[in-house]
């Protein structure tokens, strides 16, 4: 439902649609001046305003300049007893979303054109979730695995998915911790509604502050408009709050205080906003011990650990590395389009012996990089990460490349190997891998490969790289 301010100087108009508006399940305030309307924008967000042209101190356009101005986002609805070719002209330029005139049939028409709006708001919303669900629905957000303790999650999430209580999910960097959250939502109540993320370490604590709660016009240098936070965004759905650890001191305060009344202020404003947020927060720092050292408040961690998960790293579930690789497998030789029918069997041996110390993400990093530089039919040892098939020889008591049978560590496949073509896709591949580490900077992807950028330029025009 959407929030509504209702301007006009007539009483009895602004009754009437605040009483018709309300029955509708809207929430609705009233201004019967320019100036109390001035104030109400510069302190809160409103989804539709709802103003008539003529009034003592002010018109509706200007009243809707404004508006464009702090709140661009705000559907605004012109009304008029005196319809005019001038003040439709005046409206519309200025940006009015309906002109609607005062008559007999004015609640009615109103009515009609803030189903519209909401209807608008609705898709918009539903358009975010489609998004996610399709990238669900083709198999990158999916969470793979049949051993006993990815079981025991499993059951866990249908447990608590139904529950608003909230989650705190914790585990190494790469074990999932997203997967799980979005897991959490789409088995809720709540899966048609907005799974909102941010990553509480990625932002100071002042933009942090800002993104979650949003701000007022003027709240700061550079607020030059009415921004919705992220609860906001969020009401009726689910917040996810990524590596919590990281959050500072003061904006534990305020999140604690946030979850406690269910309201939230943004910036600039004095107007608190009731919000209906399940809120689901993850962390691969160990709680109990920011606790003891002073670095997180015990009020929040309670206010947030209502339900725990604890995920287990790869090394622990060994058993599902082979699931996940060939998962993997198949999604990268599709994107890529390369005709890789497998993994060899020395090749999964060395990815079930390694300890992944960045986990499923690590995993999933190695079988692209691997996809990429295979010029055969199936995964072999030459294009696993050196340090994947260190740990491996060494567990098998293979410390030297002299302890390997045949040509050492790298094999020769059978039907022979195009050395020219298997070097050249080598070459893109740092290539591209170098560009993706320095964003796009030419010239440090350069200085990282160790080469003149005149000579980084030939390469990516040569494998045309951008």
């Amino acid at each position: 439902m959407a929030h509504i301010l209702v301007v006009d100087d007539e009483r009895s108009i602004c009754e009437l649609l605040e009483i018709t508006f309300r029955k509708e399940g809207h929430r609705v305030e009233v201004a019967m001046n320019g100036e109390s309307a001035r104030r109400r924008l510069e302190s809160q967000i409103f989804d539709i305003v709802i103003s008539d042209i003529r009034m003592p101190d002010t018109t509706g356009v200007e009243l809707l300049r404004f508006c464009k101005e702090i709140s661009p986002s705000s559907y605004f609805l012109l009304i008029t007893g005196v319809p005019t070719v001038e003040t439709a002209i005046a409206a519309i330029n200025a940006g009015a979303d309906r002109y609607v005139i005062k008559d007999h049939d004015l609640v009615d028409q109103l009515r009609r054109a803030v189903r519209q709006v909401d209807e608008t708001l609705r898709l918009k919303s539903e358009a975010g979730y489609l998004r996610r669900e399709l990238r669900r629905l083709t198999g990158q957000d999916n969470i793979i695995g049949h051993s006993p303790k990815m079981r025991a999650i499993f059951d866990m999430i249908l447990t608590v998915a139904p529950q608003a209580s909230r989650v705190l999910i914790t585990g190494e960097t790469g074990t999932g911790k997203e997967l799980v959250a979005r897991a959490i939502h789409e088995n809720s109540s709540r899966a048609q509604e907005a799974f909102i993320t941010v990553n509480c370490g990625a932002f100071p604590e002042t933009l942090l502050e800002s993104e979650l709660f949003g701000y007022m016009k003027g709240a700061f240098t550079g607020a030059n408009e009415n921004r919705q936070g992220l609860f906001k965004a969020a009401n009726g759905g689910t917040l996810f709050l990524d590596e919590i650890g990281n959050m500072s001191l003061p904006m534990q305060v305020k999140l604690f205080r946030v979850l406690q009344e269910g309201k939230v202020r943004p910036l600039g404003s004095n107007e608190e906003t009731e919000i209906d947020v399940r809120v689901i927060a993850a962390t691969n720092k160990d709680l109990d011990k920011a606790i003891a050292a002073g670095e997180f408040r015990e009020d929040l961690y309670y206010r947030l650990s209502v339900i725990p998960i604890q995920l287990p790293p790869l090394r622990e579930r060994r058993e599902d590395i082979p699931l996940l690789a060939r998962s993997f497998l198949e999604r990268f030789r599709k994107s890529m389009e390369k005709p890789i029918e497998g993994i060899s069997p020395e090749a999964m041996r060395l990815l079930e012996t390694y300890d992944w110390p960045g986990n499923v993400r690590e995993l999933e990093n190695t079988m692209e990089r691997s996809v990429a530089l295979e010029t055969e039919n199936l995964i072999s040892v030459a294009v696993l990460p050196e340090k994947v098939s260190r740990q491996g020889l060494e567990s098998h008591g293979l410390s030297s490349v002299s302890s390997i049978p045949g040509n050492g560590r790298l094999q020769i496949p059978e039907g022979g190997l195009d050395l020219e073509k298997h070097m050249q896709e080598m070459e893109r591949a740092y290539i591209v891998a170098a560009v993706d580490a320095c964003h796009g900077v030419g010239t440090h992807a350069a200085e990282l490969l160790k080469m003149n950028y005149r000579s980084f330029r030939h390469y990516s025009k040569k494998y045309n790289i951008t």
